[in-house]
């Protein structure tokens, strides 16, 4: 058993590597750290299907999936003579509402496009906080505390059970600096586009002289005028388009420089869905009594 022992050390010596106990969720995919190939490195005529062993997606690394705030919907009321509009039916760069990850993916990942994924953390990997709570419990019944194992744990068993998700898809224009945030709901709900937030420099301000003021104006003058030409003018205040008296229903948001596209809704359901899913699959300990 020594001399067993002794070779298994100089291996790992020889190979410059780390020796540990290997779980039975343990997989070779390092969550902790994603080499993925820069943007620059795809080829834009047909991207391979995505894998998470696969070298040519952009950078992208787990981070905790946000809190949904569960409050209230609040009423939204049309201007005079308005009506509502189908606000699914209305895109930002060719996204629209309830898209799934992996149609967004197609359309900027293996075709051209104005938009490209930007050169750091470009797909952010989440898992809905609900079942990250089952999985920390589960690794924790494992005895293991260390915060690096734990989080390798929990990742482990996220992705063997399809719990790993791309949350978030980041996106920018180089020429002229806009991006586009793209958030997507978990596997639950399939996945799909439930926010999209798209931003320029019309809002900004170069400095103090009189010439950077009167060229902000202009330039938010030309993004007003190019909303307008697109979506058509808003129908409840001066700055937003819905498609019905529900907050959580899809609308479509203008702010200077900035367009904001969401169905709360879909989130708030998905949001539930694993709620009530997480506590129905909670493995606790077979209390006895």
């Amino acid at each position: 058993m020594t001399k067993v022992l002794h070779k298994i050390l100089l291996i790992c010596i020889a190979g410059v590597m780390t020796c540990s106990v290997a779980h039975a969720d343990d997989y070779d995919f390092a969550f902790d750290s994603f080499d993925f190939a820069a943007p620059a490195a795809f080829d834009f005529g047909g991207a391979p299907p995505f894998s998470f062993d696969d070298d040519n997606i952009p950078d992208a690394f787990i981070m905790d999936a946000p809190e949904t705030e569960m409050a209230m919907p609040t009423q939204m009321f049309l201007n005079p003579g308005a009506e509502y509009l189908g606000v699914k039916n209305k895109d930002i760069a060719g996204i629209f509402l309830g898209m799934p990850f992996e149609d967004v993916r197609t359309l900027f990942f293996r075709a051209r496009s104005l938009y490209t994924p930007r050169t750091n953390n470009a797909i952010i990997f989440s898992v809905p906080r609900d079942w990250k709570y089952n999985l920390d419990y589960e690794c924790r019944g494992q005895r293991i505390v260390a915060p690096a194992e734990l989080e390798k744990c929990i990742n482990s068993l996220a992705r063997a059970r399809g719990l790993l998700y791309a949350s978030e898809m980041r996106l920018i224009r180089e020429s002229t600096g806009e991006t586009i945030d793209v958030f997507f709901t978990s596997n639950t709900t399939h996945n799909r586009v439930w926010r999209v937030v798209y931003k320029n420099d019309a809002n900004v301000l170069e400095g103090d002289a009189t010439r950077f003021a009167a060229q902000r104006d202009r330039k938010i003058l030309a993004f007003w005028q190019g909303v307008l030409d697109k979506y058509g003018p808003p129908n409840a205040g001066t700055d937003a388009w819905i498609s019905s008296d529900n907050a959580f229903d899809p609308m479509l948001r203008a702010f200077y420089g900035q367009l904001e596209l969401t169905d709360a809704g879909l989130n708030a359901m998905d949001a539930a869905d694993n709620a009530t899913r997480a506590r129905e699959q909670f493995r606790a300990k077979p209390y006895a009594f």
